[in-house]
């Protein structure tokens, strides 16, 4: 075994965050349409929440906004002329369209890809598939920026293989890490890959909202990644239809500990039997199944306990949980957690975090970050300039008090002086993080 540690790398909130209701069957995101959103406040939690598990002493780093608005969109489906009047007719014309082009979307890195870590792929490299996020067209803007994105990051093709998103269509709907559970021994140790999905791609689907995640984008991403011990168990269409439109909703596992919601799997057994069977030689899973008489489902979506970060603090034996400040508001919730401590199982210690403008919108800490196992050389082949320290967090607070808005609403996202703000914001970002002077579109024109 290789000695490896786990990064994150969290996406830093864009200038335009907003509340536009753009996700059907996310419940947070429909519940706070048309609030006015605080895009500095935001971005400052999740600078907050990046500082905080660094000085945990895991590695972090930061992942950059994409540019929005996106005015390369609007004019691919048919608006023209300057910047302000591609923006002043879409939101006259298509204010749908208008909105997810300026949706700041991106900020959940945990749909930015699909991670295989190089113990368990075949040719020994971490592999990064973008997820290609079709189901709601303002995500499906994203993946090729995520793509430049973690190429930047993770720049050395011996030790890292950034993909292509799987092809643009139906059949391959993909919603990346918010779908991907690995288990292990420890993080440098071979790990059994978790991939659940929501539907099979030939099958009629009846519900209510989108199951977002196909069976065959999940086959798709383990062969392409060499991926091996995959696993494929479906998530409960009853969850889905309840608001639990990705599996980080309603699980989140970490080691050889699976956490989750009694209502979260289809098949909860079948689920046991294969992990156990793909782990056997390997380690002993520890499956932590929440009944719904403990945690009701709606409190577990409202709550979002299961969207927290399960992680492993250097030095200690337990696992530590890094739960939203609405579960230690939630009496259901903060019941279970005091239960898991005081219980002496694998997860030891609770730790909230305050990512209010984020949960909104239906994202909770996990949602924030995409998980990389990384061994020692690895970590050193990385950009330094996006790992987070305090300088770093120092400069990244101090810009975001410069370059953003302290509010916003959805009509300010017409106003065509935010364009010259967020490019301002951002060409002032790549320097920040040394991603160089062609890293956005706007750059390169």
């Amino acid at each position: 075994m290789t000695p490896a540690v786990e990064a994150n790398a969290d996406g830093l909130v864009g200038p335009t965050h907003s509340f536009a209701g753009l996700s059907p069957g996310n419940l947070a995101s429909a519940d706070n349409k048309g609030l006015a959103s605080s895009p500095r406040g935001a971005v400052k939690e999740g600078i907050g929440k990046m500082k905080q598990l660094a000085d945990l002493g895991l590695p972090q780093f930061v992942l950059p906004p994409a540019a929005r608005p996106d005015l390369d969109f609007l004019r691919s489906v048919g608006f023209a002329g300057s910047d302000a009047a591609v923006l002043e007719r879409a939101w006259k014309d298509a204010p749908l369209l208008a909105a997810a082009a300026a949706s700041a979307s991106s900020m959940w890195a945990a749909n930015a890809a699909t991670v295989t870590p190089s113990v368990d792929a075949a040719d020994g490299r971490v592999h990064f598939t973008p997820a290609n996020l079709l189901t709601n067209l303002h995500r499906s803007l994203e993946h090729r920026q995520t793509g430049r994105a973690l190429s930047r990051l993770f720049p050395d093709p011996d030790r890292f293989a950034v993909h292509d998103a799987l092809p643009e269509q139906p059949h391959f709907a993909d919603e990346g890490a918010a779908n991907h559970v690995r288990l292990c021994a420890e993080h440098g140790s071979p790990g059994v890959n978790i991939l659940v999905y929501g539907r099979e791609a030939y099958e009629g689907w009846d519900g209510h909202f989108p199951a977002r995640q196909t069976l065959e984008a999940s086959q798709a991403v383990a062969r392409r990644h060499g991926a091996a011990r995959a696993v494929f168990p479906r998530q409960s269409r009853r969850a889905i239809a309840d608001g639990a439109f990705h599996n980080d909703v309603v699980c989140v596992g970490a080691q050889t500990c699976l956490f989750f919601h009694e209502r979260a799997f289809e098949d909860t057994a079948a689920l046991r039997g294969e992990v156990a069977r793909a782990a056997d030689g390997l380690f002993e899973p520890v499956f932590v199944e929440i009944p719904e008489q403990d945690l009701p489902f709606a409190d577990a979506v409202k709550s979002y306990l299961f969207n927290s970060m399960l992680i492993q603090r250097p030095g200690q034996d337990r696992l530590t949980l890094i739960a939203p400040v609405e579960v230690q508001e939630n009496a259901a919730a903060r019941r279970v957690t005091e239960s898991l401590v005081a219980s002496n199982g694998p997860i030891g210690e609770v730790i909230f975090v305050d990512v209010r403008q984020s949960m909104r919108n239906g994202g909770g800490p996990a949602c924030l970050r995409l998980r990389v196992v990384l061994t020692e050389a690895q970590l050193a082949a990385t950009n330094p300039a996006q790992r987070i320290d305090d300088a770093l967090v120092a400069r990244l607070n101090a810009w975001a008090d410069r370059r953003y808005r302290d509010t916003l609403t959805v009509a300010d996202l017409a106003d065509p002086s935010l364009i010259v703000e967020v490019r301002t914001a951002l060409d002032e970002l790549t320097a920040i993080l040394d991603l160089g002077s062609d890293f956005y579109p706007f750059q390169r024109v």
